[in-house]
């Protein structure tokens, strides 16, 4: 029977008026899509999509993680909604119809999902803006809910038997009922007595770990401490990570309940031409381009800090081929040079920054954040991390922002047959990550980039948005004086 591991948990657990959980996507369609068309899409696809079947169903007292409970009477009416924008139904307005659905917390009692029809953009688009909670899925997951709704042809099967394309013939099975209340509080019980020699364990397994965990990491003697723990397991070869306190930044500190949304597309092939000439890869171009805007930005606001900014870095610790439920996830700090003038040292720093934490994780996998959760009490949980998230994000930030990038398939696809024009990410912005965060997910030759802000720290998110293709155009410029 599913149910919420500790980390999935969390992310419940953090939700304030201000925190909210939802991840997301603005796909742009070329042509008009209509409601029912879609409704009936996702009515045969859903049995391949078991994160879109399940609601929370809590257990007593909160004396555990929620269970999953499959539901199986969907209200489709519910789920998928549509709206009108206000000619001319520009990227602007889009945009801002956007920002207000996404700092709208999810119905708890219901499956943790909506998808918005936004009808009326300029040069006959179709909006298609698809929410869920990030306690449901993670980014991986989340590309499984777009996937769910793509065909690789303008003319989808439309038979019931309707598999997404890459999904398998058959769907999963049935999820088993979860257990009753009184077992559900046995259990939790059960785990709440298991809980301290949890704790002990996680203790006694992170100290190797230290200089990962960001805030623990600027304790004096965490780096050494951590150092010598793997050197006494026998564990050699591990890089490592230096403290990064984060500097204070305008966008610094905790959010308020108002998001702002813009995006952009940047050519791949773009990309791709400054990866070549410089000997690195598409993700050290990606983050070298955000940390270019993040100065040009922070250059007209107050001044650019002397020091680097610090770079939240999920990463996935899905196995491949692996399909676990979830959040396989943790989070890696890494220095962002926005102090470094020139775009070329800037993505040889970039590029440094990121080759030690791969190396890092590749040698000892930051499970963390997964293993912290897991050592807390769950009846403790929900006030622990929204009094830790205020405390931390109030006083001490460990980062700045969050930049993720994610590859996509680079192919056409295709939506009740509408042509996927872009899929912009939505993400997540919390007291303890900043103000900013910064997604980029690679179709069809394209580079989509979405950018979320607080509107109190960054208004115009397009200003920021703007500055990630001047940045890339530094970067090109430099490629173009080079000796070919």
């Amino acid at each position: 029977m599913p149910q919420l591991t500790a980390l999935d948990a969390q992310f419940l657990n953090i939700e304030t008026a201000t925190n909210v959980a939802n991840i997301a996507g603005l796909a742009i369609l070329d042509g008009e899509l209509d409601r029912a068309d879609l409704q009936a899409l996702l009515g045969r696809r859903l049995p391949y999509v078991p994160a879109l079947r399940r609601r929370l169903a809590p257990v007593p007292f909160g004396l555990d993680h929620p269970y999953w409970a499959q539901e199986d009477d969907l209200d489709l009416d519910y789920h998928v909604r549509e709206i009108g924008l206000p000619r001319p139904g520009d990227d602007r307005q889009l945009a801002e119809q956007v920002s207000r659905l996404h700092a709208r917390r999810l119905d708890r009692s219901r499956p943790l999902w909506e998808i918005y029809l936004v009808h009326n953009l300029s040069g006959g688009r179709t909006g298609l803006y698809t929410k869920i909670h990030h306690a449901a899925v993670d980014g991986i997951g989340g590309a499984d809910v777009l996937a769910a709704l793509l065909d690789t042809t303008p003319e989808p099967p439309t038979g019931r038997e309707d598999p997404p394309p890459g999904m398998g013939e058959a769907p999963p099975g049935r999820d088993e009922p979860p257990p009753g209340q009184a077992e559900m509080v046995a259990r939790g019980l059960a785990r709440l007595a298991a809980n301290p020699a949890r704790a002990v364990r996680f203790v006694a397994e992170a100290v190797p770990h230290l200089d990962e965990i960001p805030v623990v990491s600027w304790l004096p003697g965490a780096g050494p401490l951590s150092g010598l723990a793997r050197r006494l397991a026998g564990v050699g070869g591990v890089p490592g990570l230096p403290a990064l306190p984060a500097p204070r930044t305008p966008f610094s500190g905790p959010v308020s309940q108002h998001r702002r949304f813009a995006y952009v597309s940047l050519p791949l092939e773009e990309v791709k031409a400054v990866r070549k000439a410089f000997g690195v890869t598409v993700n050290d171009v990606v983050m070298a381009v955000c940390a270019g805007a993040l100065r040009g930005w922070l250059a007209g606001h107050g001044g650019v800090p002397d020091g680097p900014l610090v770079a939240g870095v999920p990463f996935s610790l899905r196995e491949a081929g692996v399909q676990e439920p979830g959040n396989q996830v943790t989070i890696m700090i890494a220095p962002l040079a926005t102090h470094v003038a020139d775009p070329v040292e800037r993505l040889h720093e970039v590029r440094g920054a990121m080759r030690l934490i791969k190396d890092r994780s590749a040698l000892a996998p930051a499970r963390w954040l997964r293993e912290f959760s897991a050592s807390m009490p769950a009846a403790l949980m929900g006030l622990a991390a929204r009094s830790a998230f205020a405390l931390v994000g109030e006083t001490a930030p460990p980062i700045n922002v969050i930049i993720s990038n994610v590859p996509g398939p680079q192919l056409p696809l295709y939506v009740c047959g509408n042509l996927l024009l872009t899929h912009y990410p939505v993400s997540v912005i919390t007291d303890v990550s900043g103000g900013v965060n910064i997604t980029a997910f690679s179709y069809n030759g394209s580079l989509d980039i979405g950018v979320v802000t607080d509107r109190t720290m960054v208004p115009d998110a397009w200003e920021l948005a703007g500055h990630l293709r001047a940045a890339l155009d530094d970067l090109l410029n430099a490629e173009s004086s080079l000796p070919h």
